[in-house]
């Protein structure tokens, strides 16, 4: 069963019409990839499934039950998390100071649990398989992979069931986007469910479970993985017709 479903939601902004009937079933155990190019409606897509927007139609179930989320609160507070490309982390605050951010041990007092919470930090990350050495350091000293996966691991261990990153790794080279594709299969393999928004078919094909291209607010296609190619959606990403239409426009 969808951890959470969304029926055919639409968001207007006066006569803008930024998402025109969506579907999407967001499960456990899988990871659910929502491409589309600019303005395609995928950041308007993750302010609903985040609680920053409410719809302005249709319906939104949690555990088959109808939902709203009030604000991005709300949303985390029922086990739903999201992770901005450049909002993630704090550059100068340490690893272990990150990953308990907002959810720091306090003593007596208020003081914090440093050394607590460092070994909890730490722990953590091994048993997720992450390697940062020294949770001491401060966290813009890692690499672009590593900040976006220390944000991942960060809301697994805080209870997380849905995690919706946002494009994590458009900014990262290969390499790097090799590490969070891989945290993402491991997030999933432990059963969360993961919805990955990207511009990039490739790296939606290599973990995608279920796929959905957004064109100007509307659902271009939607696919599990064995009835699509990646040759097949990346040609339904770039456009298709259009860019065999204009090919042959110009003779190419």
């Amino acid at each position: 069963m969808a951890i959470i479903q969304l029926e055919n939601i639409t968001k207007s902004y006066g006569a803008f019409h930024a998402l025109r009937g969506v579907d999407l079933d967001i499960e456990a155990g899988k990871v659910v990839c929502v491409l589309g190019d600019n303005g395609a409606g995928k950041s308007t897509l993750i302010k609903i499934l985040s609680g920053l927007h409410e719809p302005t139609s249709g319906e939104m179930l949690l555990d088959a039950i109808p939902a709203t989320f009030s604000s991005p609160r709300d949303a985390i507070g029922r086990g739903i998390a999201t992770v901005y490309q450049n909002l993630a982390i704090v550059d100068s605050l340490s690893v272990w100071r990150n990953f308990f951010l907002g959810n720091e041990i306090s003593g007596f007092l208020g003081a914090l649990k440093e050394a607590q919470m460092r070994e909890r930090c730490a722990a953590a990350l091994r048993e997720m398989g992450i390697d940062i050495p020294d949770v001491d350091v401060e966290a813009g000293k890692l690499s672009g992979g590593q900040r976006q996966v220390l944000a991942i691991a960060r809301a697994i261990h805080f209870g997380a069931r849905v995690i919706i990153l946002d494009e994590p790794t458009a900014a990262l080279g290969v390499k790097q986007s090799g590490v969070v594709l891989r945290f993402v299969a491991a997030a999933r393999d432990r059963g969360v469910a993961v919805v990955l928004v990207t511009h990039n078919p490739h790296h939606a094909f290599l973990v995608g479970d279920t796929f959905t291209i957004l064109k100007l607010g509307r659902q271009e296609l939607i696919a599990e993985r064995a009835e699509i190619t990646l040759d097949e959606l990346t040609h339904h990403m770039a456009g298709g017709g259009e860019l065999e239409a204009l090919s042959h426009e110009l003779g190419r």
